[in-house]
């Protein structure tokens, strides 16, 4: 239904656009000073949809505009931004001389970094003001959720704390993260954790997020897809901000923003305060955020310094369990087997009866949290050498520390502790209650580079490159235990280091053969060397070393048919390391390999005046790749096992009809199969010991649902005033790779409506006010979940032997609300 409905307003909007459109605007765009002509301007013409680039020779053309007053837009990068009011009444002509910046521009850092309208790849950029409509009070995965491809999710349920993103069912471990071109995942883990960083939207000046491979870039693999994140440039003028938010749940956001604007035509000063509290939706899914941006530059007429620390400490209570579904679908007697199985004890059982079946958390202990802070430093530097030649280079240094913290029932001294039993008289104790602490103490520091050539005639070049060092220590203490004589006061039973090396080294090149057709190259070198020493939390000994060497070619064309129509192709690889925790519990002589992905890449798109419509088609054939089948290793860890072939193949259709002067409708739809080849599942048996295999055939890949939709209508009834209505919708999806219904998401739709409203009174810039109302139909769904299968025989149950599950799934809230006021000065 979501799908016809986007065909449908295609056909609507196309009918308008042929009938009444009929005049057009060209022109030549320039250097002012040389008089040369600048290829790859962008122009937009401001209040339609309407924008195009110019050709080799300068020239560029807009076709079917109605009658009206415009305002157009042209911006070159290292050139002012020209702007000019013109009324259209027949056939335009313009000459467009550009003037070279007084100062370099925060756009060069950008540019340098990220895939353009000619590299014949998907992206998708969301500018600082798209950032601020989307941002009523959560984590940045929910304001990207809107984009194509994308489903976002919550552990506690309410949008704050621990949160994920997945693009193309890509998890965040497969997904190249980075801020002003600075790598952002954890070495180790690979994956980025939003919650280490609160009210990041509010330090940021735009995003692009690639899907499929994309361009080469610093830090970790783009296996899937990648975000790239530009913190805030200048602001010419000085202002500060107040703001303070407050909905369901308890959640408070309060963010002070504060900019010196230009001193001296030189400097510039730029801070952010901000604290976040929620009581979360799941039972005792707290959280309590606090983080600050401070950044200083210096702008001159050919370079930038710039020195920016982004800190964040987070103290979460854990609600990474899930609900298990006997306890969503209240069922009595699937609780009690939790029980009679040792899953669970008879009092975590009972405790599980008695709760909210949608808000159940299993933890109850009072301090069972996760505790973390991380600070991010960056040194950048940006120099324009001459005419054509950019250097742009960056220091970082990134110093997290942290633990959670959990309470154990009944834990075995010698297996659990590496103690001996405790002896009271003639007593022997061989289990403990135990509270412990698992930390993590890690530095992540490193370099990047890149030189940009741009001979403003047909050849934009750049080459760079990162070489990055990582330490992360691991340790658990036991910090009090009910018998405590062998443990000690803060007794650490493991400790284990890793440590990672990684290089990289690109070169990309943009080529316009002529006024139509442009080609684009890019290859890339990758280097990881990883080694692991010391015992993990189970005694295993995970000494050992991991050595890559990849070499990622990519190559993209793009044609322009016209000023309305224009068509790209691409072709990418990517090579992936596997994680800390693939290496980790994976059997001894059974390291996991490398995994490959061949990423193609076939684009359309069409811009008209009150339209855009994009469709694009994926193929992503990956060897290797890493999955959960099911099978564990010798200590009963579940391992991911190289698979030979598996494939994402899907169509992506993006839509823009600007539908009135006050109305606007954006949707997006991606239909997609996502498949493993020859699939075969392990499940424990619990009466040999062993593992009983199942040879599936064809599966589905895990957290790959096969439609992902979006649609947002935005009015403004009266200036100032805005009004937008999101509604997205998830499709099934199934949360292991066996395709068995069982252990399914249902597919899901929700609604949200956002109201803002600017006042401009004369004591101040402006007063915003904002209100939310989230999943206003009160759809009852879940984003994430886990399994575990087990088979047992009449030993255990009456019958016999029978498949069994343990598993949790991630309820998000109802019906909820977020209340906001902005103060700016």
């Amino acid at each position: 239904m979501f799908h016809k409905f986007t065909f449908l307003l295609l056909f609507a909007a196309l009918m308008p656009s042929l009938v009444f459109a009929q005049n057009s605007i060209s022109g030549k765009i320039t250097d002012a000073n040389s008089g040369d002509a600048l290829p790859g301007a962008h122009i937009i013409l401001q209040k339609s949809m309407k924008k195009t680039v110019s050709n080799i020779n300068g020239d560029f053309k807009m076709t079917n505009i109605t009658n009206g007053s415009y305002e157009i837009t042209v911006s070159y990068l290292g050139y002012e931004k020209y702007t000019k009011q013109i009324k259209v009444d027949g056939d335009i002509s313009l000459k467009i001389a550009l003037k070279t910046s007084a100062i370099m521009e925060d756009e060069v850092v950008i540019a340098a970094t990220r895939a353009s309208d000619r590299t014949g790849t998907t992206f998708k950029n969301i500018t600082k003001a798209e950032i601020q409509k989307a941002d009523v009070g959560k984590d940045l995965p929910y304001i990207l959720n809107m984009t194509p491809s994308v489903v976002s999710g919550s552990d506690a349920g309410a949008g704050v704390g621990y949160t994920s993103i997945r693009i193309r069912g890509t998890d965040i471990s497969r997904i190249n993260v980075t801020m002003n071109g600075i790598p952002v995942n954890d070495p180790e883990s690979q994956g980025v954790f939003w919650v280490n960083m609160p009210d990041l939207a509010g330090s940021l000046n735009s995003i692009q997020v690639q899907r499929g491979i994309g361009t080469s870039s610093n830090g970790a693999a783009a296996f899937g897809a990648s975000i790239n994140m530009a913190t805030s440039g200048l602001a010419a003028k000085p202002f500060a901000e107040v703001s303070t938010s407050y909905g369901s749940f308890n959640t408070q956001r309060y963010r002070v923003l504060a900019s010196t604007g230009l001193i001296d035509g030189k400097w510039s000063f730029d801070t952010r305060l901000s604290r976040i509290h929620s009581d979360g939706f799941i039972d005792r899914a707290s959280s309590d955020l606090n983080s600050y941006y401070v950044s200083g530059a210096y702008y001159g007429e050919n370079s930038i310094l710039r020195f920016n620390i982004i800190s964040g400490q987070e103290k979460t209570y854990q609600s990474w369990n899930g609900v298990p579904k006997v306890r969503l679908e209240d069922d009595e007697e699937g609780m009690q087997r939790y029980a009679d199985h040792y899953l669970y004890s008879q009092k975590e059982v009972d405790e599980m009866k008695a709760s909210n079946s949608r808000t159940y958390n299993k933890y109850t202990y009072d301090n069972e949290t996760d505790n973390y802070k991380q600070d991010n430093y960056q040194l950048l530097y940006t120099q324009k050498l001459n005419s054509h030649w950019n250097l742009n280079a960056a220091l970082h240094y990134t110093k997290g520390k942290g633990y959670y913290e959990s309470f154990k029932n009944k834990r075995k001294l010698g297996k659990y502790y590496g103690v001996p039993d405790v002896i009271i008289g003639g007593d022997t104790i061989k289990k403990t209650d135990a509270v412990h602490q698992k930390w993590l103490d890690n530095d992540f520091y490193g370099g990047t580079f890149s030189f940009t050539y741009n001979n403003k005639k047909n050849l934009v070049l750049n080459f760079g490159g990162a070489a990055n060092h990582y330490v992360g220590d691991h340790f658990g203490k036991v910090i009090w235990a009910e018998y405590a004589s062998t443990l000690g006061k803060d007794y650490q039973w493991y400790t284990n280091l890793g440590e990672k090396n990684t290089y990289n080294a690109y070169m990309k090149a943009n080529y316009m053969i002529n006024q139509k057709l442009s080609i684009y190259g890019d290859l890339q070198y990758r280097k990881v060397d990883y080694w692991m020493s010391g015992l993990h939390d189970d005694f295993m000994d995970l000494t050992g070393e991991h050595h890559f060497n990849f070499v990622n070619p990519k190559v993209g064309v793009h044609y322009d048919i016209n000023d309305v129509h224009n068509v790209y192709f691409s072709a990418a690889m990517a090579q992936k390391e596997p994680t800390r925790s693939d290496f980790r519990d994976a059997d001894a002589g059974k390291t996991p390999v490398s995994e490959l992905l061949i990423d193609y890449e076939l684009g359309y798109s069409m811009n008209t005046q009150n339209m855009i419509f994009r469709a694009n088609a994926y193929f992503m054939d990956y060897k290797d790749q890493l999955i959960a089948t099911g099978k564990i290793n010798n200590v009963g860890a579940a391992i991911m096992t190289n698979i030979d072939k598996s494939y994402r193949a899907g169509i992506e259709l993006v839509l823009g009809v600007r539908i009135t002067k006050w109305m606007n409708w954006n949707g997006n739809i991606s239909l997609s199969q996502n498949k493993i080849a020859n699939y075969t599942e392990y499940v424990d048996n619990w009466n040999t010991g062993a593992q009983d295999s199942t040879v599936l055939g064809t599966t589905d890949i895990a957290f790959s649902p096969n439609v992902v939709g979006a649609s947002q209508f935005e009015f403004t009834p009266i200036e100032n005033f805005r009004i937008m209505l999101n509604t997205k919708y998830v499709g099934k999806q199934y949360i292991d790779n066996t395709s068995n219904d069982m252990n399914s998401i249902d597919a899901y739709t929700t609604t949200d409506l956002v109201l803002r409203y600017e006042l401009s009174p004369n004591f101040m810039k402006g007063i915003g006010i904002s209100f939310s109302m989230n999943n206003i139909f009160s759809a009852q769904y879940e984003t994430n979940g886990w399994v575990y299968s087990y088979n047992v025989d009449d030993t255990w149950a009456s019958g016999p032997t029978e498949r069994y599950t343990m598993d949790g799934y991630f309820p998000q809230a109802g019906i909820n609300f977020m209340l906001g006021v902005d103060l700016k000065f």
